[in-house]
């Protein structure tokens, strides 16, 4: 029963940390896209925190400019394909977990 409770904290540990990952990510999604002012403190944070998240995908699609009325924002589809990838990994650690669960 102990090992039961030990898989279920680490697959909820998985869970969180893909929820923080992916909640950082759409932070630099929407402030990308509206074109938020980088010498912002929080905003310079979170683009220094997820641009390592990010290195294995850029290239991979071109990044675009949006314009809306004066605003001129950036979509980067690395961050779509990333934030993706990421939760399809902690989808099968997770599912790796249980299969280590259902073999003991």
């Amino acid at each position: 029963m102990s090992h039961d409770k030990g898989f279920l904290q680490v697959k909820s540990a998985v869970y969180y940390i893909l929820g923080v990952l992916e909640v950082l990510l759409a932070f630099r999604f929407m402030f990308k896209l509206l074109a938020a002012n980088p010498q912002n403190g929080f905003v310079s944070l979170i683009y220094a925190v997820t641009n390592a998240f990010l290195d294995p995908f850029l290239g991979i699609f071109r990044t675009a400019t949006v314009r809306m009325d004066s605003i001129k924002g950036i979509l980067e589809p690395a961050l779509i394909v990333g934030m993706v990838v990421y939760a399809v990994i902690a989808w099968g650690i997770v599912e790796l977990i249980e299969v280590f669960r259902r073999k003991k």
